[in-house]
């Protein structure tokens, strides 16, 4: 016994005459805990056994190592992972398998509503299940901080409170399958160009306030089994050995107990990243093999150090019943997952512009559709890159939109390519419908935010040829778009995954009433953005300044007085809604709390459904942004009903982080509160005196 680590030792002398049992009891008692039974386990492993397990190896789908192999003679499973976050994606397996594309995680964002999250999430972990997977890589939750990024679809958006709630209802949707998820990227990975080289210069108020709080979120309500630190420096140290934020922050000041993993070939040196924190390497033949081994055999990382890096990664897996009931391939659901795949779809578009009720469209009105641009003829479910979903099967805009019409309504299309073909399409149709986007992938961002390949002159010449012309984006951050006043009607759909065709045809004959709220803001001009200076993005010597501080996304437009095209949180409907008798309590409760109450009534025609949106403005000495999303709710409604929504706003509403006691600290005085339907139509306003 004495030869054994401490924190072995200790575990073992817990399990008692267990401990030194065959491998079948020790690691499978069923009075030990996870962590008991994990430590019984590494204590029987050779040192080569323990290195295995502390990097993937073999190459899977897209050349990316994401297996750690079992070990038969202790009971050990094989340990596979997918990458996400919208839906299953490349693996664990020579072959990259067939499973659901999920609209983008962006579009999950334009919901407001983690519900939704939830069933997402559901999906996600069931598939992942499916495919005989331990580890989902997802969710992502990065703040679009730069709208190039080439990332941007696979976050939730610029708000930290927005992107927390989503979280929270996302990992536990994955985890209530009986696998693992994994937030990422830790943190602060915000663009895609020099991502492994780049050093970004964060203050600590920065980082707490809007950096961290979704990682935050995830560990201590998602109680997420893994997470994932990023490429980037961090104030002068990569994410996967930086000790202040894989030990400090991560597992002091959050109580993290699940273990770290890195991005793919993110570990630079086998001892920087043991002693910061990070368990798992995501890489074959990287320094978490020779090198970590070589540094245990000289002792710069101690046995003990070595064998806590499993311990925390098989106690998990023992927890989630991961070796007590191993993964095997099943058949996916494919129906299943393909319902709430149109679901989501249907319930984030975001009604941009609706002149003269253009939308929704009546098909027993209509004789001929030309539906055109380069998405009409095939649908586009997502971005590229690492998170890119094999999808089950896909529906396009054109073939959505036939079924919903019917043979009574002719369908003619093109794929936009000839403007002028396009045109004389549209003038010989009763309604055109343009569907345009941009091109996001990882590895590279977006080089503006204009859309790509004369798109923009396609929609000037179909609405010319037709002022009746419906313009449908598919993207997955903002766009510019300087035909907005020539267009009756836009509708962004993000990247609406393999339901494509039917849930866009859905919202354009209004089956279904869109409900999507802008996650990020739209700007009007390529230089009106947060980050148009080049120490901002994409740096200067290898440097980025997060000089904006506090002020991203919305939170800068208001600041600077700026007026965006369209604002964060903002969205129309097919009908009409009024909120009215807002109630603030007047003072917190004893937990520090705040009940916000609000009616909200469908003055319109139509059922739908809408946000009611918190923000709390602090009194001027808090040094903070004009106002802050700090409560949400989507309510559906029929025409004329109302509905009285209740939110508590809890003590993190009225404070900030203190850099210097290193915690968060309730700012005293008068702070407003303010609802409304968007982050700049806020009808509604009254004050609370926090003590």
């Amino acid at each position: 016994m004495r030869r054994l680590p401490t924190a072995i030792a200790a575990a073992v002398a817990l399990i008692g005459p267990l401990a030194l049992a065959p491998a079948a009891v020790a690691g499978r008692s069923p009075t030990a805990s996870p962590e008991q039974r994990a430590a019984a386990l590494v204590a029987q492993m050779t040192l080569d056994e323990k290195i295995s397990q502390t990097h993937t190896t073999g190459k899977g789908a897209g050349g990316i190592s994401r297996f750690v192999p079992g070990i038969p003679r202790l009971g050990i499973p094989d340990f596979l992972i997918s990458n996400g976050p919208a839906g299953v994606g490349t693996g664990a397996v020579p072959a990259q398998p067939d499973a659901t594309a999920l609209p983008a995680p962006v579009a999950l964002a334009a919901g407001f509503d983690p519900g939704l999250a939830r069933q997402y999430g559901v999906v996600e972990g069931r598939e992942t299940g499916n495919v005989g997977h331990s580890l989902l890589e997802a969710p992502d939750v990065n703040m679009v901080r730069v709208y190039q990024n080439g990332r941007a679809f696979e976050n939730y958006g610029e708000d930290p409170y927005l992107a927390a709630r989503l979280a929270v209802a996302d990992i536990r949707g994955i985890q209530s399958q009986g696998v693992l998820a994994e937030v990422k990227h830790y943190t602060a990975n915000d663009q895609e160009t020099n991502r492994k080289t780049v050093n970004e210069q964060i203050d600590d108020r920065t980082l707490h306030e809007i950096h961290l709080p979704a990682f935050e979120a995830a560990v201590k309500e998602g109680h997420v089994a893994s997470v994932m630190c990023a490429y980037p420096s961090v104030n002068g140290s990569f994410a996967c050995e930086n000790k202040h934020l894989l030990t400090d922050v991560l597992r002091g000041q959050w109580g993290f107990h699940g273990f770290v993993q890195s991005d793919a070939s993110a570990t630079h040196t086998a001892v920087g990243s043991a002693d910061a924190g990070q368990d798992l390497e995501l890489r074959d033949n990287g320094p978490y093999d020779e090198e970590l081994k070589q540094a245990v055999l000289d002792g710069k990382v101690s046995m003990q150090q070595l064998d806590t890096m499993i311990v925390r990664r098989l106690a998990i897996e023992i927890r989630a019943g991961l070796f007590d009931h191993p993964r095997t391939v099943t058949p996916i659901d494919a129906a299943a997952g393909g319902a709430v795949a149109r679901s989501v779809a249907e319930q984030t578009a975001v009604l941009l512009k609706n002149t003269g009720s253009a939308l929704p469209l009546k098909a027993n009105g209509l004789k001929s559709i030309a539906v055109v641009g380069p998405y009409a003829q095939a649908a586009h479910p997502g971005g590229g890159g690492s998170s890119h979903v094999k999808p089950l099967y896909t529906v396009s805009p054109v073939e959505g939109i036939q079924k919903r019409v019917g043979a009574g309504v002719t369908v003619q299309s093109a794929d936009g390519s000839d403007a002028a073909a396009a045109a004389k399409l549209a003038a010989s149709s009763d309604v055109a419908v343009v569907v345009v986007g941009d091109v996001e992938k990882e590895g590279a961002d977006r080089a503006n935010l204009s859309l790509s390949a004369d798109q923009d002159q396609l929609v000037r010449s179909v609405v010319a040829a037709n002022p009746r012309t419906i313009v449908v984006l598919n993207s997955g951050a903002p766009v510019l778009l300087p035909w907005i006043d020539s267009v009756p009607a836009v509708l962004e759909t993000w990247y609406p995954g393999e339901e494509d065709g039917n849930a866009l045809a859905a919202l354009l004959f209004g089956d279904v009433n869109p409900s999507g709220k802008l996650p990020v803001t739209f700007p009007r001009s390529e230089t009106q953005t947060p980050t148009s200076t080049p120490d901002r993005y994409p740096g200067v010597n290898g440097n980025v300044n997060y000089s904006e501080k506090l002020e991203v996304g919305y939170r800068w437009y208001d600041a600077q007085g700026e007026q965006p095209l369209f604002p964060f949180g903002y969205g129309l409907s097919y009908t009409n809604f009024r909120f009215g008798h807002l109630t603030v309590s007047p003072r917190p409760d004893r937990h520090g709390r705040v009940t916000v109450g609000v009616d909200v009534r469908n003055t319109g025609s139509r059922t739908g459904a809408e946000v009611a949106q918190v923000y709390v403005t602090a009194p001027a000495s808090a040094g903070e942004p004009p106002k802050q999303l700090k409560g949400f709710a989507k309510v559906t409604l029929r025409p004329g009903q109302s509905r009285h929504v209740t939110l508590r706003l809890d003590a993190r509403a009225f404070s900030i982080w203190d850099t210097a006691a290193q915690r968060w600290t309730t700012v005293g005085g008068r702070h407003v509160i303010a609802v409304g339907d968007s982050s700049r139509n806020l009808p509604l306003s009254a004050a609370v005196r926090i003590p």
